[in-house]
């Protein structure tokens, strides 16, 4: 048999063995967006904001939305983007029982205030900013707006502005290059500090999270002053482009932070001592989360943690174990427990939430309890494969990109495969007509003389 046919014939069987996977994947598919996992300890409402997976522009398979879950089961979901949102972040429920969402589309954002027994939004702020992903409430109604992407002219106005509702304007703004070298991470771009959360801790004081600074803060309004500051850039050893921290001040009175430690996949806490910060609490040291972005500390003591790569919400004891957990896709960015607050949220209810020294349990603690039936595709074979053999920085490429444009249907594995072998094909029919160039050229030549 000629070698060149052979060849072909191995390729095409190749190609065929490649591709497989994928086509069966995609027949059998049956699609969910939620499900519950360990179910044994929570009680009460829970709140998901989803972020949804996909780029510019909206997607009903991967759609951005609010989730309520109570007693187990879904009770309601919110999806509707009536100014064309496509992606949820923030949510934070109010003290009348409604809820405000902070969502976007390209150059836009969009606040309002939710109503879950109508249904209907009560009201909606329009800002002109990118892809802001909080503000909240002020006890005035204003509102305090993370705004995360604003450069002009090669200049980073990135910020917090506080915006009165009834005039339309903003009565305070404070800019991060006023009080950070213009250097700081890799200096001015058009995502310099992707301050990606505000809360307000009462009197004049927020606390602010620039996750490229690898940062928390807390701002004084009145004195434009930075009075707290937790991490520094590039101290990935203490936070590493974190989401959500919560303020949290122990019995003692002593400063507390709870954060969502996002690019270390660990949920930690750190006390304000005399000598500086001291790490009291760290969860996920054995890989089990990746990338969360939200951790609420309820009133029992136990934390909401909202891990978006694994597409579920759960509450974990203080010695990491899960009591609850409720798989949520796709990309939840938030969570909330209707009732509980913590001192940093001025949420519904009015417990205080115990800091982890208040409860004695101070320590490092991987995740145990749960269900682990996920009810998507497994995405990180391939990022754990090359971590595996030290390939960390690529296998953390997969786990931030790939999510977002491979199909729902296809697991981690079955997507690459699929890319290899359309790779293939394409090359394949290069190849074949380069060796072919010949006659197709005598054939064109052929066509354009008669």
């Amino acid at each position: 048999m000629d070698r060149r046919l052979l060849a072909r014939i191995a390729v095409a069987a190749l190609v065929v063995l490649l591709l497989a996977p994928g086509v069966v994947a995609f027949v059998t598919h049956e699609p969910t967006n939620a499900k519950a996992g360990t179910t044994t300890g929570a009680t009460g409402q829970t709140v998901v904001a989803v972020q949804g997976f996909h780029f510019r522009g909206g997607s009903e398979k991967t759609q951005a939305r609010l989730v309520s879950i109570r007693d187990d089961e879904v009770d309601w979901q919110y999806g509707e983007q009536t100014f064309g949102e496509t992606w949820f972040y923030d949510v934070d429920p109010l003290e009348n029982g409604n809820l405000l969402a902070t969502t976007a589309r390209d150059g836009e954002t969009f606040v309002f205030e939710y109503d879950p027994e109508t249904g209907e939004r009560v009201w909606t702020e329009q800002f002109g900013i990118e892809d802001t992903h909080d503000a909240d409430l002020l006890p005035n109604g204003d509102l305090v707006v993370a705004n995360m992407r604003e450069t002009t002219d090669g200049v980073a106005n990135d910020g917090v502005f506080v915006y009165n509702r009834t005039t339309g304007e903003r009565t305070w703004e404070w800019r991060f290059r006023d009080h950070y070298d213009e250097s700081t991470d890799g200096g001015y771009d058009d995502d310099w500090t992707h301050v990606n959360d505000v809360d307000y801790l009462g009197g004049d004081r927020f606390l602010l999270s620039p996750r490229n600074f690898d940062q928390a803060i807390v701002v004084n309004r009145s004195t434009d002053e930075i009075e707290l500051r937790l991490g520094s850039d590039g101290a990935h050893e203490t936070l590493y482009e974190q989401h959500n921290p919560d303020y949290l001040t122990s019995a003692d009175g002593t400063p507390t932070l709870l954060v969502a430690d996002s690019e270390n996949d660990r949920i930690v806490e750190y006390e304000r001592r005399e000598e500086g910060w001291t790490r009291t609490w760290t969860v996920g040291v054995d890989g089990a989360l990746n990338w969360p972005r939200d951790a609420d500390r309820l009133p029992n003591g136990n934390t909401l943690v909202t891990d978006s790569l694994n597409h579920r919400v759960i509450e974990i004891t203080p010695t990491g174990e899960i009591v609850w957990e409720y798989y949520v896709t796709w990309g939840p960015y938030d969570a909330e427990r209707v009732g509980a607050t913590t001192d940093g949220d001025r949420t519904g209810g009015s417990a205080r939430s115990p800091t982890i020294a208040d409860l004695n349990a101070s320590g490092t603690y991987a995740l145990s309890g749960s269900a682990n039936d996920p009810p998507i595709p497994g995405e990180s074979g391939p990022s754990a494969l090359l971590s595996s053999v030290g390939l960390d920085g690529p296998a953390s490429t997969w786990d931030h990109i790939v999510p977002w444009v491979k199909p729902t249907w296809a697991s981690g594995w079955t997507f690459l495969a699929g890319v290899a072998g359309l790779s293939l094909a394409l090359g394949w029919g290069t190849a074949e007509l380069w060796l072919s160039r010949e006659l197709i050229g005598e054939e064109i030549r052929a066509r354009l003389s008669g």
